[in-house]
């Protein structure tokens, strides 16, 4: 018999063991967490978490803000908002793998947290607990990518494509219609066609490039079918009778971005032993090609938002065709899109709005560069079905705070039409150079040979790196002698190249029909260097509206600027140092928004000296300076030479790297802007012989493509000017490409600057 005493120590034993307090997980590095429910808000939903391959729920069980707060900045976002208990996100499915969670606040995953272990739970799917998120992104954290993830146990839908049955679409290079195949652990499946939809299509020509779907003739596709499953001699029949050849069931909504995000069944369901695809046949799907993919000659089947006008979206500074910065058309005027909310449903729109495929990244904190100008939206919750950005949910960029280190990106889906197998690099010191060897037909037959170096320029050599998959060109090369070619493609193919820089392909480029290369091959063959990343240099428009002024400047105090052709050819013809020129003085600031650095296209030894200024020039012209008629015709003109490119200032945070000081090195870092002052030498037009009348003002930065650049477009700034004989009014001052083509005369009555008196 237990005494009462002992009796009583052992039951308190039982009850302290019992009430043991949380563990410490195991640490599994970084274990993986998502947020899932109805909606499309990437910030908040049911809490899970993935462990041993498995997906599966938290419980709400002593679950506070602390923890919250955890969970969301390991899913990359600033903090927590709240937190919802008893399933508001609706009940999960599988095992609740944690309860009665408990964090500190400081860790910087949810597995370093006290809990009862894996596993050990006493609560139902009726818990589960779900978050809110900020929805401000930390820094750091870059995208949000497209998963080919499976269901709970993480098996990979690798791969989707389009097996042409027509012999018509088997002609073509570019595949818009046939069979559905899934490659899925490293076997390729075709798709059951019972219960396909519109839907499903939807998604798998957004995989592949394409921006929409089209109606099939599944009658006439039936009847192939079923004389080949009548065939003695086909394969057909025995194959469909195994399992393994089907995917048995897809369920999509259409606003996926990936087929693995569908309701997804590989095989019928277990202990039921039946096949996968009884009396049914191959799913097989049409899509449409956006405009920039079509044959030339072809007309689209019916007309889509994106082919009945220009669209008001664009992409911006991206390496690849299909990517880059997102910048929408509002008032006339370019602007970007903040990052808050930012997710690849609403990437997908912009996608399929540009004639792209759906999206595979939704990129966050400008990783594509910065914009310049106004933000115009933010928190952007499409759902999906929209067909344009413009018409989702979305809040003014100015709302809440949004800066241009938070500027949106994505990369969409771009069809395969093969031009990276019909070009190749040889010679180079790394897979990124070398010499341009191309495949064209040459008297019916597919041959491959060099370039001719006539004209090659950074457009060029663009177009090329693009259709290469590198990214930018670097450099243009036009002496390729060091760099030995392929043996036997040393035959000059393709001469008088002109690229206009947007082509897919140097085989789209106007070149020569006959080939004619003057130098011949060899050593004056066209090469290129290419890179994934490249500067990209914006004038700043509204300071140079806001300090231009008029100076009659003396004669006497002009010789270092004559020396340096600085004035109109007229000052040739003066009575030196009697007189004076009138000068139109402003002060401008470029910008690098790029993603490296703008470096001089020499090194300081090739750097030229000009005695009267003392100073070296790294780029003897880097900005052109015009006055224009409002028909384009030039009455002014003048330049500005890099004597000093270096980071005059750089926002909080940022190093500056370039300096002039001692022959230092010159370049502009990313990020940083270099400030030309107005009353420095040369900073001017010199519009003495000019009459009174209206005209344009422009400024061109890196005018001669010396230096390569994301983005060209951006770097001419324009303004209408009124002269009078004794003032001067700038106004409307804008980069080439804020606003759209037709919207100068719109924006005419915009508000004018005061007069600036001489």
């Amino acid at each position: 018999m237990w005494s009462l005493p002992a009796a009583l120590s052992l039951l308190m034993l039982l009850l302290l063991l019992l009430q043991a307090p949380p563990c410490r997980l195991q640490s599994l590095g970084t274990t993986k967490l998502r947020l899932v429910g109805p909606g499309s808000r990437p910030e908040e939903g049911r809490l899970e978490v993935l462990y041993q391959g498995q997906w599966g729920t938290v419980c709400d069980d002593d679950f506070a803000l602390q923890e919250a707060t955890v969970a969301c900045r390991q899913l990359g976002f600033e903090t927590a908002l709240t937190w919802a208990h008893s399933a508001k996100y609706g009940q999960g499915e599988g095992p609740i793998w944690l309860d009665n969670v408990r964090c500190m606040g400081t860790e910087s995953s949810l597995d370093q947290c006290m809990s009862n272990g894996w596993g050990v739970s006493d609560c139902s799917h009726s818990e589960d607990i779900g978050v809110v998120c900020h929805p401000q992104r930390q820094r750091g954290y870059l995208s949000e990518r497209v998963s080919n993830a499976l269901g709970p146990q993480g098996r990979r839908l690798e791969e989707v494509r389009l097996k042409p049955i027509l012999a018509s679409t088997k002609r073509h290079s570019l595949v818009t219609e046939g069979a559905v195949e899934v490659r899925y652990e490293g076997h390729w499946r075709q798709v059951c066609d019972q219960g396909w939809t519109r839907n499903n299509s939807k998604v798998v020509c957004g995989m592949l490039g394409f921006p929409s779907e089209a109606p099939v003739n599944s009658h006439y596709y039936r009847k192939i079918w079923n004389l080949k499953m009548k065939d003695p001699k086909s394969r057909l029949k025995s194959l469909t009778q195994k399992n393994s050849f089907w995917i048995h069931q897809v369920n999509c909504l259409g606003t996926e971005p990936h087929m693995a995000n569908c309701q997804v069944q590989v095989a019928p369901a277990r202990g039921k032993l039946r096949p996968a695809c009884p009396g049914g046949m191959h799913a097989v799907v049409s899509c449409v090609a956006g405009p920039r993919f079509r044959p030339a000659k072809a007309k689209p089947g019916r007309k889509e938002s994106w082919a009945e006008q220009e669209p008001k979206v664009r992409l911006r500074s991206g390496a690849q065709v299909g990517e880059g910065r997102v910048e929408v058309l509002r008032n006339h005027q370019w602007g970007t899109v903040c990052d808050h909310g930012w997710n690849l449903i609403s990437a997908s729109i912009v996608c399929r709005q540009l004639g792209f495929g759906s999206a595979r990244e939704a990129l966050f904190g400008a990783q594509l560069g910065q914009g310049l100008g106004p933000i115009h939206l933010s928190e952007v919750r499409c759902r999906g079905y929209e067909r344009t950005l413009s018409d989702c949910p979305s809040l003014e960029g100015s709302q809440n705070g949004c800066q241009h280190e938070n500027d949106a990106a994505v990369r969409c889906n771009v069809p395969n039409m093969g031009f990276q197998n019909q070009v190749r690099l040889a010679g180079g010191r790394s897979p990124e150079e070398g010499v341009v060897e191309v495949q064209v037909e040459v008297n019916g037959v597919q041959r491959w040979g060099a370039v001719c170096s006539d004209h090659w320029g950074l457009s060029e050599a663009m177009v090329a790196c693009r259709q290469l998959g590198l990214g930018f060109a670097s450099h243009a090369i036009k002496d390729t002698w060091y760099w030995q070619g392929t043996p036997g493609a040393g035959e000059v193919v393709m001469s008088g190249v002109r690229c206009s820089g947007t082509e897919l392909a140097l085989q789209q480029c106007s070149r020569h029909g006959p080939v004619h290369c003057s130098h011949g091959a060899g050593r004056f063959s066209a090469g290129v260097s290419c890179t994934d990343s490249a500067p990209d240099l914006v004038m700043n428009a509204q300071l140079v509206q806001e300090t231009a002024y008029l100076e009659d400047r003396p004669l006497s105090q002009l010789y270092c600027a004559h020396e340096e052709n600085c004035l109109s050819q007229s000052a040739d013809l003066m009575d030196w140092p009697y007189g004076h020129r009138r000068l139109l003085r402003f002060s401008s600031q470029i910008y690098n928004l790029g993603r490296a650095d703008f470096r001089p296209k020499t090194g300081r030894h090739s750097w030229i000296w000009h005695q009267c200024h003392r100073h070296y020039h790294s780029i003897e012209v880097f900005t052109h300076y015009d006055l224009l008629t409002l028909n384009g015709s030039k009455v002014a003109e003048g330049h500005k030479a890099s004597f000093c490119l270096e980071d005059t200032n750089c926002p909080t945070g940022l190093q500056k790297r370039y300096a002039c000081a001692n022959f230092g090195e010159q370049g502009v870092t990313v990020g940083c802007w270099d400030t030309y002052r107005h009353d420095i030498d040369c900073q001017w037009v010199d519009i003495t012989d000019v009459g009174p009348g209206n005209y344009i003002f422009q400024v061109v930065v890196n005018p001669k493509y010396e230096v390569a650049e994301s983005d060209f477009s951006n770097n001419m700034m324009r303004c209408r000017c009124k002269y009078d004989g004794h003032r001067v009014w700038l106004h409307n001052c804008h980069t080439g490409d804020s606003y759209r083509a037709n919207a100068e005369l719109s924006l005419e009555q915009e508000q004018r600057l005061r007069n600036n008196l001489i």
